[in-house]
This record gives structure tokens, sequence and C-alpha cells, in this order.
């Protein structure tokens, strides 16, 4: 019998989590079965505790669930530990354990696929929930010269700068605190390709040769991307590339194999 994993979301009918693993596994011939699950939203511990009691191995966490996934594991890994949100799960006997592997996959399509260097650089990051917390420890961990969390409630974004405080230069601010200050990477966070609207950014925000990084994907083209276009940013792109990756990297914790990511990706962007 196949091996059971699923991804947990709510919406989750957009997810291309099922296509990624199911080609990995073909791929590294590996006998798994993934499916994704539609979670009340406020029955994703009911949920969770269903798949496993069907037989469940793992499963990987998306929107609005990282940090419930957080609160209902057992034991932590340390990556998950210091983001403060968890995106992948497994089930060993009595025990829930929680990995985060977006900040793998964000660094690895940035770095790897396309290119382009952390080190020295001036980050802006826009929003402060759990998709900016998974990022936030392996893009400091990489020695960017600044790090900047913008976030609506500003004292959300300086809460969580504080918490990363110990692993580089990193401060949190308010968008109307942007003004006369340029990045060499701007990542998008929030939930703005979601809505259809975005937090204005000043004009300057995009630095020459600047990436404009969009976490969400498949969408077109987002709010995000279009000022960053507007704006000159001389890389767009947006988090296909993150999502294979990060996926990977769950897959190698379940399986202790790593998939070739391109092939993949080639798939998704063909598809």
């Amino acid at each position: 019998m196949s091996d059971k994993y699923c991804v947990f979301g709510n919406p989750i009918g957009h997810s291309k989590s099922p296509i990624i693993h199911s080609a990995f596994a073909r791929q590294t011939r590996q006998d798994i079965q993934y499916t994704a699950t539609l979670a009340p939203v406020e029955g994703f511990a009911d949920a969770v505790a269903s798949f496993i009691v069907s037989g469940g191995r793992g499963a990987n966490v998306t929107v609005p669930f990282k940090q419930d996934a957080f609160q209902l594991v057992t034991r932590l890994t340390p990556r998950a530990e210091l983001a403060g949100a968890s995106n992948t799960l497994v089930f060993e006997g009595d025990e829930i354990i929680g990995d985060n592997t977006d900040g793998v996959g964000l660094l690895r399509d940035i770095m790897v696929n396309l290119g382009f260097p952390i080190a020295g650089r001036r980050i802006l990051l826009l929003g402060a929930g759990g998709a900016a917390r998974g990022v936030i420890g392996p893009l400091l961990e990489q020695h960017p010269q600044s790090m900047t969390i913008a976030n609506r409630t500003t004292t959300r974004a300086a809460a969580l700068a504080e918490h990363f405080a110990h692993l580089g230069p990193v401060s949190g601010c308010g968008y109307n605190e942007l003004s006369g200050r340029s990045f060499d990477i701007v990542i998008d966070a929030t939930s703005a390709a979601l809505s259809g609207t975005m937090q204005a950014l000043p004009a300057g925000t995009f630095a020459p040769g600047s990436l404009a990084y969009e976490m969400m994907y498949g969408r077109g083209e987002t709010p995000f991307q279009r000022v960053a276009r507007n704006q000159g940013a001389a890389m767009i792109s947006d988090g296909l590339g993150m999502l294979v990756e990060q996926a990977a990297e769950s897959f190698f914790v379940w399986r202790s194999v790593r998939p070739d990511c391109a092939p993949v990706m080639e798939l998704l962007r063909g598809s």
C-alpha cells in the first residue's frame, strides 16, 4: 500500500503540491499517494488527527494554517522553532514533528535558480505573517547588508525584527517609513496577490539591478509585480520556484531522497 501524504489548506483547490509530489515520486521511484485536503478554518487539528488515523505519514501545511501547525506539533526542528511556523509535518508513532522548509526553498530559488546573490544586499520583506516568518532566519544567515520588514501594523513588524535580531541586522517599520530608501531584493510575503490590492511603495524602492520576488504563483501579474515593473526592477519572479524547492526539501525530510527540481518546474511552467 502506498504511503499517504497530503497538503492542508483553505482554500486548497489551486494547490500544485499534488502534481509536484507525484512527479517527485515518479522520478525517484517512491511509492506514495499525495492529495490536497481542505481543512475547516477552525478545524485544522481535527483534520490532521483524521489524516493520521487514516494512515497518513506526513503533510504539508499552507495558508492559513502554518502557525496552527506550529502550535499542534509535539516536537519542532530548529528551523521551525526559529520561524515560529511550520509547513511540513512528520507523523512518527505518537509524535507530530514540525519542520519549516520555506526558507530553504526561497534561498535555493533566489541563489541557484535565479542566480541572484544575497550576501551584502539590502532586503525589504513585505508582510509579517507566517510566510514571512519562515524565511527571515535563512535570509539573515546569508549575511545581507540589512533587512527591513515592512507591515501595515508597525508593532508587528518591530516585534518580528526583535525576534530575529540575534541573527543579523534586521529592523521593522510601517510602509510610510520607506520613503527615501532603496533595496536590492524586495520580497512580497503578503496576501496582496489574493486580494488584488497592496500597500503603496514609494518611488525609488527598487534599486538599480534589483530583484522583485513575489511569493505567490500562478495568478498572472500581481499588484506587487506590476509596481516592480513600473519602478524598473531588473528581475521579477513569482514564487513557483520556491514552491517546488520547498516541496523537494519536504520530500527529502519524508523519504531521505532529494528529487531534481528542474524538470518539475519545467512541467509546471508548461501546464
